[in-house]
């Protein structure tokens, strides 16, 4: 009896983490494509354009992977903080306005990113229970933010 409330107490611990790291990792995929598509426009480098075009695909492709993931749990996702999102866009906006170029551009980029590969594998400590599905889909996206980093790095 106790063994079979013990196996229901885990089960709920691994989909309670694994919800809330799929909802971070949405939060987190959607705040990355809004920041691609804020600045994207401003790129005159096409091989520049063309990774950060790449790199927003990718980012689609795994939020709808997570989406789906979250609606086996019953969960709709997660907004990125409103707060987060206004401050970056201003940031973007003001920096751009000072000064529009690829350098200025890589800059936001790559901070995004560090803030993104820093939050993401904070999360990943914090729901240490997620499921393993979950935990590489926030992998995948911590790679793919480092990835997006280093190739944007020459525009610096």
């Amino acid at each position: 009896m106790q063994e079979e409330v013990q196996k229901k107490e885990n089960k709920r611990m691994i989909e309670d983490d694994t919800i809330k790291l799929l909802r971070e990792c949405d939060a987190g995929v959607k705040m990355g494509i809004s920041s691609i598509d804020d600045v994207i426009e401003y790129v005159s480098e096409e091989d520049f354009r063309k990774d950060l075009k790449e790199c927003r695909n990718q980012h689609i492709k795994l939020k709808d992977e997570m989406l789906d993931l979250l609606r086996e749990y019953g969960d709709t996702g997660k907004e990125p903080d409103p707060v987060a999102k206004g401050m970056s866009w201003v940031k973007t906006n003001v920096k751009l306005a000072l000064n529009e170029s690829d350098k200025t551009i890589a800059g936001l980029i790559t901070d995004g990113c560090n803030m993104g590969v820093k939050s993401l594998n904070k999360y990943l400590n914090q729901y240490k229970a997620a499921d393993e599905k979950s935990k590489n889909i926030a992998k995948k996206l911590i790679r793919l933010e480092e990835k997006l980093e280093t190739d944007i790095r020459r525009y610096l």
